[in-house]
């Protein structure tokens, strides 16, 4: 076969046009998004598409929300907290957002046999969407025992729960700069940040994904008393994909 057969081709960069009469190499035809299922929630339509064993979630108006190919960053985010509690006896730990279940996958992956993780998810055709469609992706983390799914907003469960974990991995929106909810800005804001600070145990691990750097918000996280590294980490292994952002922030 040759690319003249095949004008639009991806090698997993995106769709683009390549020379007529090069040699098909490590390049496959695109095939289009079919479009599994959708929900209006909180004000946001949310619609999940399926493209071979690709998955993607995008918000109407917005754009993709997440890609099941583009993990990684997710992935760290989870082993970032997960190194920092290392030893701790059956620690509790929250995760913020369940997307495709490959935060949640990593944390199980990386945390003891006598761990606890709860998972928050606010929007419940999400967690439908990863026991019907996505589960396979991470390993139907779902399914573990040591889990347990909330359909809450994150911030409410670390409010219920002074002292309550040992790590928070929160990957709401895009961060904190997001888009799918008005008020996902208060989830990153000074009264939040103090209740997820409240909500760790002396030495805890709060991590939180961004598509990108912010200054301010590594700001905020210091006034409320974090030590915090940063972490720039790419979407895909390898060094491939956009560079994404978490923070590392620490409770003395």
């Amino acid at each position: 076969m040759r690319v003249a057969d095949v004008p639009w081709i991806t090698d997993g960069a995106g769709p683009r046009w390549m020379p007529y009469g090069k040699k098909l190499a490590n390049v496959r035809a695109v095939i289009p998004y079919t479009l599994i299922d959708s929900a209006n929630e909180h004000g946001a339509i949310l619609r999940l598409y399926r493209r071979g064993e690709e998955f993607s979630i995008r918000v109407d108006g917005q754009g993709e929300l997440m890609n099941s190919r583009l993990h990684h960053s997710e992935d760290v985010l989870a082993e970032l907290a997960c190194a920092h509690i290392a030893g701790r006896e059956s620690p509790r730990l929250l995760v913020g957002g369940l997307g495709m279940g490959f935060t949640l996958a990593a944390a199980l992956a990386h945390a003891s046999e006598g761990a606890r993780i709860s998972v928050a998810e606010l929007v419940p055709a999400v967690v439908r969407w990863n026991r019907e469609h996505l589960g396979g992706l991470a390993g139907f983390p779902l399914e573990d025992a040591r889990v347990t799914v909330l359909e809450q907003d994150v911030g409410q469960v670390m409010r219920k729960h002074r002292q309550g974990f040992d790590a928070i991995m929160l990957d709401v929106d895009n961060g904190p700069d997001g888009f799918t909810r008005e008020d996902n800005d208060a989830l990153y804001g000074y009264p939040r940040l103090n209740i997820a600070f409240d909500a760790l145990r002396p030495g805890g691990a709060l991590t939180v994904w961004s598509c990108a750097p912010d200054r301010a918000f590594t700001q905020r996280l210091l006034k409320v008393g974090f030590s915090v590294e940063e972490h720039p980490v790419h979407a895909r292994g390898g060094g491939r994909g956009d560079l994404h952002h978490i923070w590392l922030g620490v409770r003395p």
